[in-house]
């Protein structure tokens, strides 16, 4: 898709056409995202912040004020949009951990997005799934006009990457399975905002150790048929759930949201030998060669440096070597994709700026059922994960999902 702000800075054009997104599931709106990117300078993660942060302070006061008047619907709708503005308030700001405006912006947004659950119709549940020592964070969707009905209908489970959170994913899959019948749950597992935010958990690459306590905990509710369950991974998810689906065989489908084979592919091609010369020295002891040329990508790419520094952040490790080597281990090769055995759709689009190819290589190695979806920059779709064309993207993956869980509007 064609930048139409921040010209020469593609990482904050992506990020504002991501929050523009939002806007198909009422999770931001048009005019508010417009007048404040037109606010920020470029390359400015301060300016950035300050942004973002000042128009969520004044989208979430006028919603409690609204909602302390009685007006539950004209409140619901601003606080979901306050919750996506204060994601990104303190999105740019991994770099120093230590930064009190992180945690300030992540609990006032996971706030908002509490306080706005409980005014849907049917409210959202805001849940807590036993995990290890404490609990996964997430929000449990009734299907629409399902209120004191527990027959057992299909079910999704939907969970971010990288960079996102559950909340996120109202305007990524949620509003939409609940709009089509589907019960819906979002968790943020390890590296995802609540779990890093709140236990300090980081990334995982084996992820069905994530998802098996995930799934006993949805199929134990009685309006869920448990054998009718589908996993959904965004963007890095579209990796995660794969990576999941090989080892859990009580998923009816599996959606890659955009699909993955490895994440070093974004990391092998920016240095010089073999793959295996590459993955000895992210992985020595001491490579001094190898620091000083992330550095160097670091100082001249906005995108690598957030990337990294972000990365350094949900996977727990200090310096860009060890994020670069962490990256290795999150693959589906070896045989992993192979062992996937309920039918897969994987997503492709065709400008996608983190991981291109990474759909097709991962659907070729695919021996279950498999669909490839492929969105164009001609239909408004061509960007990584869809941002910006949710109802077209969700529209065709339901649609896919309906024809495996037997679904019909």
């Amino acid at each position: 898709m064609q930048t139409v702000l921040f010209a020469d800075d593609p990482q904050f054009w992506f990020e504002t056409l991501r929050t523009l997104g939002h806007t198909a599931y009422g999770a931001a709106d048009i005019g508010e995202v417009l007048t404040t990117a037109q606010h920020i300078v470029a390359g400015d993660y301060g300016s950035w912040h300050d942004e973002w942060l000042a128009i969520a302070d004044k989208i979430a006061a006028e919603a409690e004020t609204q909602l302390a008047a009685g007006h539950r619907t004209s409140a619901r709708d601003g606080l979901v949009r306050a919750n996506i503005y204060y994601h990104n308030a303190e999105f740019f700001l991994h770099g120093d951990p230590a930064d009190p405006r992180i945690n300030h912006a992540y609990r006032r947004g996971a706030q908002c997005f509490h306080t706005a659950a409980a005014l849907f119709t049917p409210a959202i549940e805001v849940a807590g799934i036993p995990y290890e020592d404490t609990v996964l964070h997430g929000y449990f969707y009734r299907a629409a006009g399902s209120e004191g009905d527990d027959t057992p209908r299909p079910t999704m489970v939907l969970h971010n990457g990288f960079d996102g959170s559950a909340e996120e994913m109202h305007s990524n899959g949620a509003a939409a399975g609940a709009e089509r019948g589907y019960h819906v749950l979002t968790f943020d597992g390890p590296g995802h905002p609540a779990a890093r935010h709140l236990d300090g958990l980081v990334f995982r690459p084996d992820w069905e150790n994530v998802v098996t306590p995930v799934l006993d905990w949805v199929t134990a509710r009685p309006e869920v048929d448990e054998s009718r369950v589908g996993l959904l991974g965004l963007s890095m998810g579209g990796l995660l759930a794969p990576r999941a689906a090989a080892f859990e065989h009580r998923l009816a489908a599996c959606v890659a949201v955009d699909g993955i084979y490895e994440l070093a592919a974004t990391v092998l091609g920016h240095f010089p030998g073999t793959r295996a010369e590459v993955e000895a020295a992210l992985r020595a002891e001491r490579a001094p060669e190898v620091d000083a040329a992330m550095e160097n990508l670091m100082a001249n790419d906005p995108t690598v440096r957030w990337a990294i520094t972000n990365g350094m952040y949900v996977m727990g490790v200090d310096s860009p070597r060890a994020f670069a080597a962490c990256y290795l281990d999150y693959t589906l090769a070896g045989g992993i994709a192979e062992q996937i055995t309920c039918p897969t759709l994987v997503c492709d689009a065709e400008s996608d700026m983190f991981w291109p190819g990474q759909p097709q290589e991962l659907f070729d190695h695919l021996t279950c059922p498999r669909t490839l979806l492929r969105f164009t920059n001609a239909e408004g779709a061509g960007a990584h994960c869809q941002f910006g064309a949710q109802r077209l993207a969700y529209a065709r993956i339901y649609d896919w999902l309906d024809d495996i869980m037997a679904m019909s509007d």
